[in-house]
């Protein structure tokens, strides 16, 4: 599924590079937004270093939920298969598709990953998301790049990660994403907004 045939909504995505450590960032964005009133569902990404594994369990937080869902397998000292474990992927995405009915302010993608790019895992949340007017955040990684700017069209805007400052109230002005506690009331305008053409 590509993302051209549906009406457009807003997608941010932020490129990152192998070095990039972008899951604390997207954690603090989504903790900022929620604190000052922000209605969110997806995911952030928590790593749970495995040193013995010499790798890392990755943990989903649903935002809606407060869920936490594990989406790698242990496959033993050695295993070189993938490690995710689609059954809880669909669990963590079977939630936040439940949350998106209740008309969140914005969805958070943790990662456009390998199963995406391959033409699965949470596509379908994303253009339910696109399709309800919903904002999306996500994070795609820059080997993946090429996969997302196929699926996603001219629907989603790019942001470095290396661009973003690391405040969080501070990427969140810079990505456009502002909290209900930030928005003028209607009626105001914003001190964002165009100026009036000259009479």
């Amino acid at each position: 599924m590509m993302l051209h045939d549906v009406p457009a909504a807003a997608i941010t995505a932020i490129v990152y590079g192998a070095g990039d450590d972008v899951d604390p960032l997207l954690q603090q964005i989504a903790a900022h937004l929620s604190v000052r009133g922000a209605k969110l569902c997806g995911f952030v990404q928590h790593n749970q270093p495995l040193v013995a594994r010499g790798h890392c369990d990755m943990v989903l937080e649903e935002l809606a939920s407060g869920a936490s869902i594990a989406i790698t397998q242990d496959l033993g000292a050695g295993a070189r298969g993938c490690r995710l474990d689609v059954g809880e992927l669909l669990r963590a995405m079977a939630l936040a598709t439940a949350a998106l009915a209740t008309g969140p302010d914005l969805l958070v993608i943790n990662r456009f990953g390998k199963t995406e790019a391959e033409g699965g895992g949470v596509r379908p949340l994303i253009a339910d998301a696109v399709e309800r007017g919903i904002p999306v955040l996500i994070a795609v990684p820059w080997r993946n790049i090429a996969s997302w700017r196929v699926f996603a069209g001219e629907l989603a805007v790019e942001f470095g990660f290396g661009d973003l400052p690391v405040d969080p109230a501070a990427a969140c002005r810079l990505l456009g994403l502002a909290p209900p506690a930030d928005r003028h009331p209607a009626g105001v305008a914003s001190a964002t907004s165009e100026p009036a053409p000259p009479s």
